[in-house]
This record gives structure tokens, sequence and C-alpha cells, in this order.
């Protein structure tokens, strides 16, 4: 092993003690901010816990069984984003090589462009393993002409018996840990109180077992009350790089933060007016999204699987079901727990490096909470289906759609806080706040790399605003600068070309603009490098579960 790969591993496991459950699930402990070197910047230890005070008995029972089912996640991402484990990790014999193995799901470091750290390990597979090692996208094409469950979200393809490919449900290739799973659900559904989540949780359990998951979908819009949540099941796909089809596992155990979430009820109504005021001519906006939609704020206490790989998701949107959205909306959780996390121990320490010492007051955690929220919201609006017959947005872009998607979210998310600023609707801060909070932002998600669509969509917005002169660059201090009126107009800009391209579905296209706007600037590689010399954490691992939370 190389030495530079050696000394980061150490120092990883040094300050992030794993250890493996009965289930499988990694626990990771708390780092030793005292051994820090230039190799050590990488990642920050953060405790997940909440005020169990105001809940039920039966409320506090719920959450071992939640966490019970979100570690049957767990094992199951392990075999879709890697395969078997067991044999692998087994045959490492250094404690330290093991224990980093399993923080990454695998060989490969998800917050270094999927490199591998242990020598004689190839390059990670873009479909993961989800699809045949061997199998070429000519031959995946010509099969899915005759069986198009081949494109379902959940199934993997595998060899038949010929040697074709072959369709294998998510419920049968993962039905010990599906079932497990419903079983943990269906017993914190006889416990559960709240009507809306019960229904919820009994259909959900249903889904992991018949890979139906729209009734549950629906039901889970349909809750509105509930103090406890659970996301689970196979959802994001960006897992799956070589086409975005394919759904990983994950899960997400939550307590609602209701003061918080009282703040939020009252934009869930304007949905409809921001789709109408989006930048582009009407045939594009001409989709509905549900009214239904809600935001909610919560304190996660349990991630696990595809959502605890790599960077961690501080804000949900879902479901991503385009008929559910259309039919009902989608509600936006925003995780605040993990974002004051990420907040203060990486987002103000990047803005002390990189941002003008005049602008850095405009560096605030409510600004930061409203640029992750709308980003939230604006995945569910634009547009959902292609005007050219190609089909939904995310069939016609394939491996592309979850960085344009992505890219979107966070343009549009600027957009509609703009509009509601001019508008009066948001009564805190101002418009410089968000700019400013969101450029520092730009840096933070660049840190996650080329495998990852935000890393990759933040790149590309951070050239495109570049080159509209949204911002300057100091020479002298290396610290950037937002001009207002230049970074308005860009967002406006980029609004309508990323919109335009989701809508005519416009694959050619779509390749060419990521290719040409995700190449990293000299200059800005070597300002992210001096985020690394002073130590600064490119995201966290959490303290998590039963103990973390007194239980």
């Amino acid at each position: 092993m190389k030495a530079p790969v050696k000394l980061f591993i150490l120092f990883i496991l040094t300050l992030c003690l794993a250890a493996c459950t009965q289930e499988g699930q990694v626990e990771q402990e708390s780092m030793s901010e005292t051994k820090q070197n230039s190799l050590t910047g990488k990642y920050t230890s953060f405790k997940l816990t909440t005020d169990l005070n105001s809940l039920t008995e039966d409320q506090r029972k719920m959450i071992p069984l939640l966490i019970q089912a979100a570690k049957e996640m767990d094992k199951v991402f392990w075999l879709e984003a890697f395969g078997d484990p067991e044999p692998f990790l087994s045959g490492i014999e250094d404690s330290d090589l093991k224990a980093f193995a399993r923080i990454n799901y695998g060989p490969w470091d998800r917050l270094d462009a999927n490199r591998s750290f242990i020598e004689g390990i190839g390059p990670k597979p873009a479909g993961a393993n989800f699809y045949p090692q061997d199998m070429t996208k000519e031959e995946f094409e010509k099969a899915a002409e005759s069986n198009p469950e081949l494109k379902s979200l959940y199934t993997l393809v595998r060899r038949d018996e010929d040697g074709g490919l072959k369709a294998v449900p998510y419920h049968t290739a993962f039905a010990d840990q599906h079932g497990k799973a419903a079983e943990y659900l269906r017993e914190a559904a006889r416990l559960a109180q709240d009507p809306g989540l019960k229904t919820y949780l009994e259909l959900r359990a249903t889904a992991l077992l018949n890979d139906d998951y729209q009734p549950s979908d629906l039901a889970w819009l349909d809750m509105k009350d509930n103090v406890l949540d659970i996301v689970i099941g196979p959802i994001e796909s960006y897992e799956d790089q070589l086409y975005g089809r394919k759904a990983a596992n994950e899960a997400f155990v939550l307590v609602k933060d209701m003061a918080w979430s009282k703040r939020l009820d009252r934009y869930a109504e304007l949905l409809p007016s921001l789709q109408k005021a989006l930048p582009v001519p009407d045939e594009y906006k001409s989709e509905s999204p549900g009214t239904d939609s809600d935001l909610n704020a919560y304190d996660v206490v349990y991630y696990a699987g595809d959502c605890n790989a790599g960077s961690k998701t501080i804000a949900i949107n879902l479901p991503n079901d385009e008929e559910v959205q259309l039919q009902k909306g989608t509600r936006r959780l925003q995780l605040k727990n993990a974002m004051q996390a990420k907040f203060d121990k990486i987002l103000v320490p990047i803005a002390d490096q990189l941002i003008s010492p005049e602008q850095r007051k405009h560096i605030t955690f409510n600004a930061f909470f409203g640029n992750i929220m709308f980003h939230e919201v604006a995945h569910g609006l634009g547009i959902k289906n292609t005007l050219t017959g190609k089909g939904t947005v995310r069939e016609a872009l394939k491996e592309q759609a979850s960085a344009m998607e992505e890219n979107k979210a966070d343009v549009l998310g600027l957009f509609m806080i703009t509009q509601l600023l001019e508008r009066g609707e948001i009564q805190d801060g101002q418009l410089e706040d968000n700019y400013v909070t969101f450029l520092a932002g730009i840096f933070r998600s660049i840190r996650f790399g080329a495998s990852s669509a935000h890393g990759r969509a933040n790149l590309a917005r951070f050239n495109y605003f570049s080159q509209a002169g949204a911002f300057a660059r100091d020479s002298e201090t290396g610290t950037y600068q937002v001009d207002l009126e230049r970074m308005q107009a860009a967002v406006n800009s980029l609004s309508e070309r990323i919109i335009r391209l989701q809508g005519d579905g416009d694959y050619d296209e779509t390749v060419q603009f990521m290719k040409e706007l995700s190449q990293l600037p000299e200059t800005l590689q070597s300002d992210l490098g001096r985020l690394s010399e002073a130590q600064i954490p490119v995201d966290v691992v959490f303290e998590q579960g039963l103990e973390a939370l007194g239980l």
C-alpha cells in the first residue's frame, strides 16, 4: 500500500472507531480532533440526538424498531454498491483498512472520486453491482427492448443460464433483508398512535415485499401530524452511474421538530405561483405540481445505506415518482441537527478562508437553511416529462439526469428565494445573505468529488457563475466576493438553460453542457487545497443509534 494512502487510512480509523453490530451496521464513533494533520481534514464527527422528552412511551418504544428496520437497508446497500461484504472484509487483515472499507461500503473512497484505497483494486464499476460487470450498454439496450423490466428502478440485472440478461426483482433478490425490515415496520405500526403513520408503516412494509411503492408514497404524503417518521426502501438512483435507473436502499429515522415545522407551513401554498414565475417559456412550466406538498424540520437520529455513504444528506425531497409528484406533490424534510453540524463545522470555516472579509457577515444559518430548503422545493417544480416525446426527464437524460436535477434544484431554489424576498414573503435576512452563503455552499459541495451528483452540479454552477461575472476573486487574498446584480442575472439565465435541456430531453446537448462546465479550474483547485491545509473537514460521520440517544 502506498504511504500517503496508508497514512490517510490510519488517520481516519484513529479518529473514527468503527464497530460492527450483530446486524452488520457500522457504528461510527467520535473522532479526536487533536490528531488532525494535512491528511485529516476529510471527516468530523457529530452525535445524532434529539429531545425525546415530549415523546410518549409507545413512541419511545418505536424508535428501536425503526432503527432495526434501517439496519436491514444497510445490508442491502452493501449488496447493491459492492456485493457480499463478508468474503471481502474477511480477506482484509489490517483492521484499520477493514474499518475504512466499512465506512465507504467497499474499497473506493467516495469523497475522492471513488478512487481505490486498496492496492490492486480497479476502478469502481459505473453501474455498481446493479448490473453484470461484463455487460455492455449495447447488450442492455437490445435486451431491454423485449424485457422492459430490465430498466425498472427495482430490479437487479443478472445473467441467466444461457448467458443472457434477466431482471431479478428486489423483493426476490433481498427477500431476507426486506422481510425482516417489514416485520420491524409492522411491529412499530402496532405501537403507532397517529393513524397516518400507522397506515404508512403498514403499506411500506408491504412495498418491501412486492416492490410496489406508490401506495405507501401516497400514504406518506397524507401524514400531517406524525412526530416520528422513517424514510426507508430503495429510493435514490445516484449509485447507478451507468444509467441512473436503479434505486439504492437507504433509511432515515426521524423525529419532527414541531416548532421549526410551524415556521415552514406557509410556504407550501406558494408553490403554484412559484412554478408560474419560472424564467422559461410557458410550455416548460405547464405541468402543475401537486398542492399537497409540505415543508417540515426534523432531527435525524439514524442514517443507513445510500444516505450514509460518502457525503451525508441534510435535506430530503420525496417521493421521486413523477406520477405521485404531479398528483399530490412532495414532502420536503429539513434535517436540522445534521444541517447545523455542517454549517458550524464546515461552512463557516470555509467562509473564513474563501469569502471576502467584507461579506462574511452574510454567512448565516438562516440563509443556509433557506437555501437548502428551497433546493428541495425546487425538485418538485419545473418539468418532469419531456416535451419531445422522449418520456420522463430521468429516462431521456439517463446517467446525466441526477447531476442536472441537482443543478436545477440549487439554482431554482435561489431563484425562488429571490422571488419571495421581493414579494415580502420572507421577512428574515436579506438577499445578499442567501447569495453569499450560497457561494460558500458551492465550495463545500464541490469537495464531495466528481463521483457525487451534487459535487458535479456545484462545479458546473461555479464555472457558469464565474463566466457570468457573478463573483470576483481577489488574486492577492484568494477570497471571493459576490456581485449581487450579476449573480441574479446568472441565476435567471442558468435556470432557463437547465429547464430547457430537461424539457427537450436533449441527452447529447446535456452531455456537452456538463462536459464544458465540469472542468476543475487550476485556481479553484488551489483554493480547495487551502481548505485541506486548514484541516477543514469535507463531511461528517455520525455517532448514532440507541446509545447516542440514551435509550
